[in-house]
This record gives structure tokens, sequence and C-alpha cells, in this order.
């Protein structure tokens, strides 16, 4: 280019002049790549409201209904084995099988009715040798991609996007499909897909009722939650989720053997499963997180009943994987994490606040306060570290923390755990985790997806609001406004938002970086949308310009 110019104007013009006309042409260039620079590092409001339009929109999108079951029934996680197959959607036992089936026939078309197969659970569920969807009565958001049913937690923040944007009624619906799971499948599942009836996911069902009861006020709703919340409290705070040994829980998932949809979808280009990997790095690696005999016999290459037990534990924790636990979160079931726990406190403080607002008898609700206030104690006597500044997970069996630094460490400020000092101390730990995108989930790169260099909404979100709960207004303002900015800035680029981002580059290009877990990115995104436009309400108004700042 350059030779081509100089040729050319000296040929014209001689010397002297084909210089001047040389530094002109690279004067306006320049002139012309500033602009772009300056106009690619600030959006337009109208790219910002482009994006919340995109969440509005998807909240449609993502919506399943038992008109639409047929679409609802297919899992994008296993591969149908002819065409022609019908998707097989359970109901449970105690459900009216006829009525259920005389109301599904009256809203679906007629081959969306023949494209499905209704069956009634089997008394034992490990019977099951044939997947499918759990019938649930109402309408809920699912998260998108691979994920094409509705989930325990990601149902908590996409319902909070829900109520931001003024869906009442389909956050009502979500949070009744919840309360439907505790009566006839036993808890809040992962989520409503058979593979999933051995466990739960992080509870946040108060909070969800709560927030649709803040909205309607139906005291007659809100009273009919009580049974529900009651026996999804004995499920975590009852063996085997109970330690007796510190009064606290755990997750712990009561299925054996692989979880089936990792065998089914979480291979790599080789064809490797999450566990085959997992066997390759235990038998080229020494471990020393835990005594890997209990997880994996060396000798015959074999990983163990027990490995299962963690690795299907870990799933109910959802963070699946990261090394918080130890590599690959196996000996999560040894753990009291301060995550769990934490909510666990948050229900059982607003359990005495449904009680209190019923017009139940104080003792009643004491009996809660007295549950929250001993869980508490336990908290910040076992996992608050006083050298650190953080909140760990906790080790049952060893009678220590461990010192792994996670973005979990500020649920307690989010919950109203942590003492003004001790909030003081994780703020001041801020920059331990803070990023150009951010906050890391960890501080460690493992491959895994929940570790370093990557950031997810959900943890973004409660971290602001423990951090806005404490007065740091400033500090949350300039961690929402680096993750928005982020969104933004890639969704200007690709037109999507998406499961998880590289918070270290600002990019949801993360298949690279992940070797553990499934590396696709997945596209929708409920809990991305929901913190988007919930972190973005929250912002302190004349902030808000700043989002548009995208470098």
């Amino acid at each position: 280019m350059l030779q081509l110019l100089r040729t050319a104007a000296h040929n014209a013009l001689g010397t002297g002049f084909a210089l001047l006309i040389i530094m002109s042409v690279f004067f306006m260039l320049s002139l012309r790549v500033t602009a772009q620079n300056s106009s690619t590092q600030r959006a337009t409001p109208a790219q910002l409201e482009a994006v919340h339009r995109y969440i509005k929109t998807s909240w449609q999108t993502l919506k399943r209904s038992n008109k639409e079951l047929a679409r609802a029934a297919v899992d994008p996680k296993f591969k149908v084995e002819h065409a022609g197959k019908r998707s097989i959607v359970y109901l449970a036992r105690s459900e009216n099988q006829a009525q259920v089936e005389s109301e599904l026939r009256r809203q679906m078309s007629a081959a969306d009715f023949a494209s499905i197969e209704l069956r009634v659970l089997p008394r034992d569920h490990t019977n099951i040798t044939e997947q499918g969807l759990l019938y649930l009565p109402h309408p809920y958001v699912v998260p998108g991609g691979r994920f094409n049913e509705m989930y325990g937690w990601d149902s908590y923040f996409i319902q909070v996007g829900l109520l931001r944007d003024g869906e009442t009624e389909l956050a009502k619906n979500v949070i009744d499909n919840h309360l439907y799971q505790i009566e006839h499948y036993g808890a809040v599942l992962n989520a409503n897909r058979t593979y999933y009836l051995s466990r739960s996911q992080p509870p946040f069902l108060t909070q969800m009722i709560l927030g649709v009861y803040r909205n309607t006020k139906d005291k007659v709703w809100l009273r009919n939650t009580l049974p529900k919340i009651e026996k999804f409290y004995r499920f975590w705070t009852q063996p085997p989720h109970l330690t007796t040994s510190t009064g606290l829980a755990r997750y712990y998932d009561v299925g054996t053997g692989p979880a089936p949809e990792v065998i089914a979808d979480e291979r790599d280009e080789q064809g490797k499963t999450h566990y085959d990997r997992v066997k390759e790095y235990y038998r080229t690696h020494d471990i020393t997180d835990y005594d890997i005999k209990q997880y994996y016999d060396r000798e015959r290459n074999e990983l163990t009943p027990l490995f299962y037990t963690g690795d299907r534990s870990m799933r109910e924790s959802g963070f699946d994987p990261s090394n918080r636990f130890g590599i690959f979160n196996t000996d999560v079931i040894n753990y009291n994490p301060v995550c769990l726990n934490s909510l666990l406190y948050v229900m059982e403080i607003e359990t005495a606040e449904i009680l209190k607002l019923l017009g139940e008898p104080r003792a009643r609700q004491n009996i809660w306060h007295e549950r929250a206030a001993k869980r508490k104690t336990a908290i910040n006597r076992l996992m608050w570290d006083e050298r650190d500044g953080l909140y760990y997970d906790y080790n049952f069996t060893t009678k220590q923390v461990r010192r792994y630094p996670f973005a979990t460490a500020f649920y307690p400020m989010w919950a109203g755990i942590a003492t003004r000092q001790q909030a003081a101390r994780l703020v001041a730990n801020l920059k331990t985790f803070e990023r150009p995108g951010g906050l890391l989930t960890s501080t460690n790169i493992s491959g895994s997806q929940w570790d370093a260099p990557f950031g997810w909404a959900p943890l973004q979100l409660l971290a602001v609001e423990g951090l806005r709960r404490y007065g740091y207004t400033a500090e949350a303002d300039r961690v929402s406004t680096k993750f928005l900015s982020m969104v933004l800035e890639d969704f200007i680029e690709h037109n999507t938002i998406v499961e998880k981002y590289d918070v270290e580059r600002r990019s949801s290009d993360i298949a690279a970086g992940i070797k553990f877990g499934y590396s696709a990115n997945q596209i929708g995104f409920g809990w991305t949308n929901a913190a988007f436009v919930e972190m973005y309400a929250q912002m302190t108004p004349a902030r808000r310009g700043d989002v548009l700042k995208l470098n």
C-alpha cells in the first residue's frame, strides 16, 4: 500500500509533493481509524435498548407450556434413536393420569400429542431405563441451548428477571411448578427430567415465593406454600444432607453410577466423556486434595462408586465442575459449603417472615429465627477465615476450611450473615476477583468452567446485591458496569446473550479454555438475561450511562 502510494505520487507530482500527499493520506486514514476505534468503545442508547428488547422477547422464546409439550419433551442432551420415536413424558404416581391426559389432548394439537408417550413413574426410580421429561402443570422458562427443561436454581434468577420485566404471571407459574415438584417428586429438582430425580439444586424457594407474593399480595396462596416450604427444608436438614457433627448441610445426590446426561452429551472431539478425561487425569497426576483411593482404583483404571456419588453431588451444587471441593469437586460430599448454608439461613429467616405475614404465633416464628441464629453462628465460626478475610467451605472430615478463593465468599453478605467488619474485609478482597468483565468465579485456572478465567451471571448478581446491602454502592456500580458492558459489547458483536463469559478477555469465546464439563457456550440465556436487567435496574441512575463504555 505504502509503495503504491509513493510510486503513484512520485510519478504524478515529484518527490516533494509525493511526500506531502503520502503524509496527508496517512493522516486522513489515522483519523478514520481513530474515529472507528472511538465508536467501538462506546455503545449507543439504541444498542442498549436492543439488549433489553432481546431479553424481553426471550422470556417468551424460552417459555415452555403444555400447549407445546412436544417441543418441551425433546431433550437436546440425548440423541434421537430413530425418526418418529416418541418423546416420553412421565407422570407422578400421585397424579390423576386420566385428567392430565384429557387436559393435554385439549391443549395440544393431535399431531403433537401423537409425538409424545405418557407413562407413570415406576415406584423405584432406579428402574427407569428410558429417560424422559417430568410433567409439570404450568408454563415455565428454560435456560436455553442444551437446557430445554426447568432448572432449580436457574429458575430463581430467571424469576428475578421476569418480575423486573413485569411478567408476574409467568413468574408465579415457575414457583407453582417448584411447589408441584416438592409435592409430587419430593423436592425442587435439579431439573424436570427423570435423570434428575435423585438430586436438587441450591435452594432459593422462599426468595421465589416472597418475590411473587410482594407482587400479588395473595395471602391464601402464600399460606398454601407453607407445607411445601417445610417439606423442602426437611430435605436439606436431614441425612444425608445434614452433617450431624456441625449441624450444617452438604450437597448429596442419592443416585448411583454415572450421570446419564454426562454419558450422553459431555463428549470431546475424540468422543471421550467427562469421566474418560477424569480417569486420564487421575492416572497421570498425583492428587493431594483428597485420598484418591476413595474415588479411583488405579490398578483397574476405574472410578469407584463413591466417585460417582461425589460427581453427582457436585452437580447438585450447581458448580459442575470446578476444583473448589478438590480436583473435579469430587470431595464435595465432605464439605459444608458456604453457599448452601447461606441459602438455608435465608430460608429460615424468610420462613419466619412468611409466618409473620400470615399472622402466625410469635412462638412459631421464633423456631425459625432460632434455627437461623444457630446456623449463622456456625457459618461465622467454621467458615470465616480471619487471616484471608474470606469465607471458605468447611471440610467437616478434616475440620478445616479449604483455602480456595471462590465468589461464593460473598454469599454471606448477600444473606446478611457477615458482620460490618467482615463485610469490609470482603470488600477489600474484591480486587482478588475483579477483572475487566466483572468477577472471576475463582482465582484458579483448572480447565473447568466454574473456575478462572470465567465469570457467571448469578455470582455477579448475588455479589453486587451483597455489596449494596452493606452500603458499598460505588463498588456495586463498578462491578455491575464491568459485567454489563461486557455482555452489551458481546451482544453487539454476536446478537445473542450466553451462559458464561471469560471476564479476563471480556469474551464469550470460551471453548478453548474448558477441558472438563461441556465447552459449548449456551445461547439464550435465562440467568444472564435476568442478571442484566436486574443489575442495570439496581445501578445508581447517574452511573447507568457507564454501561455504554465498552472498553
